[in-house]
């Protein structure tokens, strides 16, 4: 269980890339917490995932710049740790409200899947109801760091996002929360008027019933519907996805909807859904379609492929998440 660390040196800044032993290999930087990292600086590399050939996380991570990153002073005198118990815990400052704070509804959340949910949720919503102050949760179950997505930093680009929590073991958002429930109540005082909640790029995953990142959905369900927020889940589907687990409805979403301890409303495209999303909602949870705009979002610019599959060979995984964010924008209307 030891971490596969090795020493290497930057061959190329933009785009990252070193050499580990001799071969040349792609790899990523946390600029938040190992500093700026320069052609020619030497630097250890953790190799595990991109030895390991993963389709996520397909790179190496500096974990600590040998040549500038040893001088660092340090985020400030904030008490509360990220990573915490890890070499690389570092103080934070949190939006979780004070004991004495009136207890408050939170804003309509819809709780994604997937990080691949989040831009076209984001622009759906938009579309469907210009200036919508929707802010994001970035929770467990993928990719952990803030700094990560390509994706957030485009939707805060264009306005689409109000804002970047990182909660929980997540990390490096704009700001922090300790746990999921606190991010989610802090949501109206930081001026948000709807919350989606997700993971970070790429989901764990085992192959198995539970063991997997979808199952951070649930945690997030239970903690909308604990603070009474009205809550909507954006389920996983395919058409393109090979594996029969994940074609149609996913069993990621099937399952978070069989353990859910309250119910939820799902939302699903109009013209195209598969008879089990039907079967999993069954009298518990409320079914709401939307019609959903495909060719727009296709051209919209914002990311368009999910694991390869671009948007026409998967179109019902990107239906999926445009009416998901079709339902939030109605549910924070009402």
């Amino acid at each position: 269980m030891v971490l596969k660390l090795r020493r290497a040196v930057v061959t190329s800044a933009d785009p990252l890339r070193v050499e580990v032993d001799g071969d040349e290999r792609p790899a990523w930087a946390d600029h938040g917490l190992v500093g700026d990292v320069r052609e020619g600086d030497e630097v250890v590399v953790n190799t595990e995932a991109l030895d390991l050939g993963l389709g996520s996380g397909g790179f190496d991570v500096v974990h600590v710049n040998l040549t500038r990153g040893l001088a660092g002073a340090g985020a400030g005198r904030d008490h509360v740790m990220k990573l915490n118990y890890s070499s690389l815990q570092h103080p934070v400052e949190t939006v979780e409200r004070g004991v004495d704070a009136p207890r408050a509804t939170p804003p309509p959340v819809l709780v994604l899947p997937l990080h691949g949910h989040l831009a076209p949720a984001a622009w759906a919503a938009a579309q469907a109801h210009p200036g919508l102050k929707l802010g994001y949760v970035h929770a467990g179950g993928g990719a952990l760091p803030g700094a990560l997505s390509r994706d957030v930093a485009e939707l805060r680009s264009r306005g689409l996002l109000a804002g970047h929590v990182t909660a929980g073991s997540a990390y490096g958002g704009e700001r922090e929360a300790i746990a999921l429930v606190g991010a989610l109540d802090a949501a109206a005082e930081l001026g948000w008027e709807a919350v989606a909640v997700g993971p970070g790029p790429g989901v764990i995953g085992s192959e198995t019933r539970y063991g997997h990142g979808g199952m951070a959905a649930l945690d997030a369900v239970h903690a909308a519907l604990a603070l009474g927020a009205p809550t909507i889940v954006s389920p996983r589907m395919s058409s393109g996805d090979s594996r029969p687990r994940h074609r149609g409805l996913s069993h990621h979403t099937a399952t978070v909807l069989e353990l859910a301890l309250g119910p939820v409303a799902v939302a699903a495209p109009e013209s195209d859904s598969p008879d089990e999303l039907q079967e999993a909602c069954g009298d518990r949870h409320e079914l709401r379609t939307h019609q959903v705009d495909l060719a727009g979002y296709a051209a919209s610019g914002l990311p368009s492929q999910t694991m390869g599959r671009a948007l026409d060979e998967d179109r019902l995984f990107f239906a999926a998440a445009l009416a998901g964010g079709a339902a939030l924008a109605d549910e924070a209307g009402r």
